[in-house]
């Protein structure tokens, strides 16, 4: 993931700037940044505290976390499936593992 070169404290500042009425053309070409990158942070941030975002990018760290290592372990149970299936194990085998691994939506 791309890491920003605002922090969220300075994205709120820049987001409550925009909602005291300033110009987003301005406050655009003062930050450096695009008016679609002020109108994205809005979408994101619009209403948070500081505390808030900071929790928000936690979870999201944490989300993206959990996402990798489920492909992970999904992986590795396709491997293991072939391997079942390569070396004709026992039935039985074959049904303990497709019982004991939840399926992934």
């Amino acid at each position: 993931m791309k890491k920003t070169r605002f922090s969220e404290e300075q994205i709120i500042g820049v987001l409550k700037q925009m909602e005291a009425g300033r110009k987003v053309a301005d406050l655009a070409r003062e930050v450096g940044v695009s008016e679609g990158i002020l109108y994205a942070w809005k979408s994101k941030f619009g209403g948070l505290e500081v505390s808030e975002a900071r929790r928000l990018k936690e979870l999201e760290d944490e989300n993206r976390r959990l996402k990798h290592m489920v492909a992970d372990l999904s992986l590795d149970k396709e491997a293991l499936k072939a391997v079942i299936r390569k070396n004709g194990c026992a039935r039985g085998l074959r049904e303990a593992i497709n019982r004991n691994t939840p399926s992934v939506a």
